[in-house]
């Protein structure tokens, strides 16, 4: 009970402008999946949501947190949402899922001038220090099969930096975000070699267990909807012509 109250009051102090009855639907500055245009937030990811809040029309508000806040708040509180999220084993029964509204394909990436080579994970793994942020579902994997070369990193501008000035060798990231999280430490994807892909990643829409259950299932019943109909399609030709289909 304390902890709930905690939460609400954490929910209230950062979001004092909420409605009670409204949706919370939680993001974090991904571009172009999720960003900050102008003060509003836009991007693939987000034209998504607003869609099924139009097509579910139940008032809803979405916000820009950072990842670690999001994931907190929606641990604890109903009516709450974070998107888009990786669905995984670790957190299957942690949330409730609407989903997948995008697939992603994580792969190696060097420096396109030093021609370096990785035909498999071993030869990744025997790379030197390969850079990526800690939070990242990606290190987790990579820990669990046995890389001893992680270099963790607080975020992926950091990450980008090191390899454009050398400190590194490798990175790993997702095709989905590749040429924004170049950009942001000034690289760009003709700078850089792409290697052999090693995950596939669903990404979904995590609701609260807290949340009606009957609400999350008419979420996912209007996300079929707009599978079915070719507005997701549509929506992802407009911002991620590149990026597979869930």
């Amino acid at each position: 009970m304390r902890a709930g109250l905690l939460a609400g009051l954490l929910t209230a102090l950062l979001l004092p402008g909420l409605a009670a009855a409204d949706l919370l639907l939680l993001t974090e500055q991904a571009p172009p999946t999720s960003y900050l245009h102008d003060g509003k937030p836009e991007g693939y990811s987000v034209a998504v949501v607003e869609e099924l809040i139009r097509r579910t029309g139940r008032p809803a508000h979405i916000e820009l947190l950072p990842w670690t806040r999001g994931y907190h708040l929606v641990k604890h509180e109903a009516d709450t949402a974070l998107f888009a999220m990786v669905r995984t084993a670790e957190r299957e029964a942690l949330f409730q899922w609407v989903g997948p509204i995008l697939q992603g394909s994580t792969r190696f990436y060097s420096l396109r001038s030093s021609h370096l080579q990785i035909n498999n994970l071993e030869e990744a793994a025997r790379s030197g220090p390969l850079a990526l942020p800690k939070q990242w579902y990606t290190y987790e994997t990579l820990q669990r099969m046995g890389f001893t070369n992680l270099y963790g990193v607080p975020s992926s501008k950091q990450m980008v930096t090191m390899l454009k000035f050398g400190r590194v060798k490798l990175i790993a990231t997702e095709d989905v975000t590749l040429r924004e999280e170049l950009a942001s430490g000034g690289l760009t994807p003709e700078e850089v070699q792409g290697h052999l892909a090693f995950m596939k990643s669903d990404y979904y829409i995590a609701f609260s267990m807290q949340t009606d259950k009957a609400l999350v299932a008419e979420w996912q019943r209007q996300l079929d909807g707009m599978q079915r109909d070719g507005s997701l399609q549509r929506i992802r030709q407009r911002w991620l012509p590149e990026a597979g289909q869930p």
